[in-house]
């Protein structure tokens, strides 16, 4: 605890009699005045309070503005903390976001917050929409009293405006400040040269615990800063601003204000609830400090895994092509007898097997050499116009035979005539594998089903089928690479599982995206968006 006089309050408090018109400190006996009111004040007064009216208003926008920004900015920090986490675990670590702000900010997985001034929502992926609503009584605590303290300049530039006269003022004139100081919602009080009472209201009261109208300033300070401290946070020749911080945790802010002829005035409002609003915001700004750096860090850590993988990839897939390449070869010289005959023809088929297995792993690591090429961003396509349309005929060709042979009908739906800007190869690679699929795991008797359907600003490809289908857990699985198909369904010379994937990569490479919808027993369809370039269709023409 400090005392009165460490904390800056002299003989007659913190500010008696120090100010007046010239500058100068005036004698007890010279400060003693009062005032009168007449229509140039009165007309002061309304623009006074007209003005605090504007303040107030501009006051609550400015601040609903920043809760919601400051809203937004948690939720997007908040999405980005659950967008790999399942559904418990997101929950549970919104709710554990609402504990550390102890109830100010509250956070779920819920997109039927109220919309309000003071809720934000924020799109948060597979989750849905994470709701946040802030605690209107910490939010708005700062703008009343910032308005009390507008009302209350107001009211001191109105009586500041009143002609003066030496002495105390007259009891009618009293009973009219009296009034005017009830009306505003904080403690005020306006003291003489030589620290005498002049008016205070009852707010004042109640934080000094009064019941003497005849009290001095050094005695209000004398209570006021009794059992705490005091802090002075700015001080300049028309204010000062200090912090009182009591021995039961509240905060107190004391703004003293001149008058002139060395009479002043003290302003005493509770901030207890602002600043720790305050520290909660700090706190919950160095955790999203601390959760954009290690999600940064994490990005990093997973940016540089994707990359080994990569790199791994490529170099396994090139290195074991080699030595595949001579098997393949000497297995064809064998197969051909071109030194002699083999004896046994058991050796012919035995050669048959060693070719067609070494044939189908080549086939194999150049697919994983071309996904990793693809993924890390070192095979470019070409950018040519392409009509869609021979694109599909080509693939139509291309699986005719093979549909026949399975007793699968193939269907084409209509042209659109859409012209694409990218890689032919690559966007027949692309359906290619969609189809390849397709075919491979719908039953005799299906149906698999090529259209295309154009819009002003892409065009979409679907490839339908009416095979086994497969449920969320195998649907969720084909996002990653090496998904193979049902194991009851997989026949001989199935590949790595790399379709789709490759599939994807070329069409987000092209500017598009893949998706898929499947149902057990009923089908699947695969549609891939792709742009469409206007000024490509002149050069194809």
């Amino acid at each position: 605890m400090r005392s009165s006089g460490t904390s800056g309050a002299g003989a007659l408090g913190f500010r008696a009699g120090k100010w007046n018109r010239t500058g100068h400190r005036k004698t007890a006996a010279q400060a003693r005045w009062c005032w009168r009111f007449t229509r140039t004040s009165a007309a002061v007064a309304a623009t006074a309070f007209f003005a605090a009216s504007l303040f107030v208003v501009y006051d609550v926008t400015r601040t609903i503005a920043g809760v919601q920004h400051e809203l937004a900015a948690i939720g997007e920090m908040l999405a980005a903390d659950i967008a790999m986490r399942s559904p418990g675990e997101a929950q549970a670590r919104l709710e554990a976001s609402s504990l550390r702000t102890g109830g100010l900010i509250k956070a779920s997985l819920a997109a039927a917050t109220t919309p309000g001034l003071l809720t934000e929502s924020v799109p948060a992926g597979p989750h849905g929409t994470i709701g946040l609503e802030i605690e209107h009584t910490a939010a708005l605590s700062g703008v009343s009293g910032r308005g009390a303290l507008a009302f209350a300049l107001a009211g001191v530039l109105t009586l500041a405006s009143a002609r003066r006269r030496k002495g105390m003022p007259a009891p009618e004139e009293r009973d009219s400040y009296d009034q005017l100081a009830a009306a505003i919602p904080m403690g005020l009080a306006c003291w003489t040269g030589s620290g005498q009472l002049i008016v205070c209201n009852e707010q004042y009261r109640e934080r000094l615990d009064l019941d003497d109208a005849r009290l001095t300033y050094h005695q209000a300070v004398s209570q006021l800063i009794a059992g705490g401290y005091m802090k002075l946070v700015r001080e300049n020749d028309s204010l000062r601003q200090l912090e009182l911080h009591r021995q039961d945790g509240t905060c107190l802010q004391i703004d003293e204000r001149p008058l002139g002829d060395g009479a002043f005035m003290t302003l005493v409002s509770d901030v207890t609830e602002t600043r720790r609003t305050d520290a909660m915001l700090q706190t919950i700004r160095e955790e999203q400090r601390q959760l954009a750096r290690r999600y940064h860090e994490e990005k990093l850590k997973a940016e540089a895994a994707s990359r080994a993988k990569t790199n791994f990839l490529a170099h396994l897939s090139h290195d074991i092509r080699t030595p595949l390449n001579h098997i393949i070869g000497f297995a064809e010289l064998m197969q051909h007898q071109t030194y002699g005959p083999l004896g046994d023809k058991r050796y012919a088929e035995y050669v048959e097997t060693i070719k067609s297995s070494g044939e189908h792993l080549l086939a194999s690591f150049a697919a994983i050499l071309d996904l990793a090429e693809l993924e890390g961003g070192r095979k470019a396509l070409r950018q040519d116009p392409v009509l869609l349309d021979e694109v599909l005929k080509s693939v139509v060709e291309r699986f005719k035979g093979q549909a026949q042979r399975a007793g699968i009908t193939l269907l084409v739906g209509r042209e659109t005539g859409a012209v694409l800007r990218g890689d032919r190869l690559g966007l027949m690679r692309m359906i290619g594998n969609v189809m390849d699929n397709a075919l491979r795991f719908t039953q005799a008797g299906g149906q698999v089903t090529l259209a295309s359907f154009v819009a002003d600003d892409g065009v979409v490809i679907e490839v339908s089928d009416t095979g086994i289908g497969m449920d969320e857990d195998r649907l969720a699985s084909l996002s990653q690479p090496f998904a193979l198909g049902d194991a009851s369904f997989t026949r001989d010379g199935v590949g790595p599982g790399l379709g789709i994937s490759i599939a994807r990569a070329i069409a987000e490479q092209s500017g598009g995206n893949l998706a898929i919808d499947s149902s057990p027993m009923i089908g699947t369809t695969v549609a891939i968006s792709l742009p469409t370039e206007p000024a490509a269709a002149s050069l194809a023409a």
